[in-house]
Order: structure tokens, then sequence, then C-alpha cells
């Protein structure tokens, strides 16, 4: 059972959430860019801005800032993970994949059955730690660029490489698929 925390008002917070059992639903449906369609439509609609991300093929990490009191985080990410979990759906439909959609179905409760979800593509709840100095939000983009390297990853050999990154836009001024907003254009004080 996930516990509901609403996460009250501060302007830059560091997220991550993840697909159901860790399953590498990004990888096997190519939906990274769901998230940049996701990250295009905070920044038109001033939602938010988004400081530093990476998209693995299981989860996701990012810094946003909120501009304003009246957005929601909960909301923000809430409608964020939707849009995309109705997407992965579809393609994985399309791809043929009854087993992979059987285990997303497996993990829908019965009282989310009642309103009518069938598949569970996320993890029902996200991490998210305000983000409430210059230092800290260093460390979380070292983490959040560092990711694709780490552990079990591996995923490329230089992390500046790694496609669904932004460590590109701030070690070598390139974007790759969208161009997120500079650390030393927002503030970390509340």
């Amino acid at each position: 059972m996930s516990v509901r925390t609403e996460h009250t008002y501060y302007p830059n917070w560091f997220i991550t959430f993840s697909c159901y059992e860790w399953k590498p639903l990004f990888e096997l449906t190519q939906a990274y860019d769901l998230v940049y369609k996701w990250f295009n439509y905070l920044q038109q609609n001033n939602k938010a801005e988004i400081i530093a991300y990476v998209i693995m093929p299981n989860h996701f990490h990012a810094i946003l800032h909120l501009p304003d009191e009246t957005v929601s985080l909960n909301k923000l990410v809430g409608n964020g993970k939707r849009f995309m979990a109705y997407e992965i759906i579809e393609r994985l439909t399309g791809a043929g994949e009854p087993q992979l959609l059987g285990e997303l179905a497996k993990g829908v409760s019965a009282t989310d059955q009642h309103k009518g979800q069938k598949h569970r593509v996320f993890e029902t709840s996200f991490d998210a730690k305000v983000v409430n100095s210059d230092k800290f939000l260093v460390q979380k983009m070292n983490y959040i660029h560092l990711n694709p390297v780490s552990k079990k990853w591996n995923l490329v050999d230089d992390y500046i490489a790694y496609e669904h990154s932004s460590a590109s836009f701030y070690e070598l001024g390139i974007a790759k698929h969208f161009t997120p907003k500079h650390y030393m254009d927002i503030g970390t004080k509340k």
C-alpha cells in the first residue's frame, strides 16, 4: 500500500520515479521521447523548469524548478506518469507483448481496478527531496549525470556520452534532446 505525501511548496526538487518492479519499460518501448514531451509541456506551460535529468532504462531522476506556489509537485509528477503510462501500454500492445502486459496488469490493486486502471506501469509513489543549497544541488546533479556509468549500469564508457542525460549540456554546452534551464539561472533559496 502506498502512502501519499503531499509535498509543500518549495521551488527546487530532486525527484525520482521508477517503472513497476524496475522493469526496463523506457528502454523496451523506446519511451525516452515521452519524457521529453513531458518536459516540453512543463516548460511551455510554465509548470516547471528542468535543471538536470537522466532517463535510465527503468527509472528517472531530475531536478525541477517550480516557478510559483500554485504548482503542485504531486499533481505535476502524477500527470506526467499517467501520460507516459498510457503511451507505454499502447506501445507494448502494438509490439505484441502479452506476457509483459499481463505482468503489468497483475500489479494493479483491486481498488485501482475499480477506478478503471488496467496496468501498473510505474511504482505508485515517487521520491522527492528539497534542493535547498548549492552544495546539495551540485551533489544531486553529479549523482544524476554519473548514474549511467555507476554500479551495475555501465551503459556508456563516458557519462557525457549517455544519450538521455543533461550531462553533455553542462559539460560541453550541447543539448541532445532537450535544453534544460542552467542551474546558475535559478536560486536554491526559498
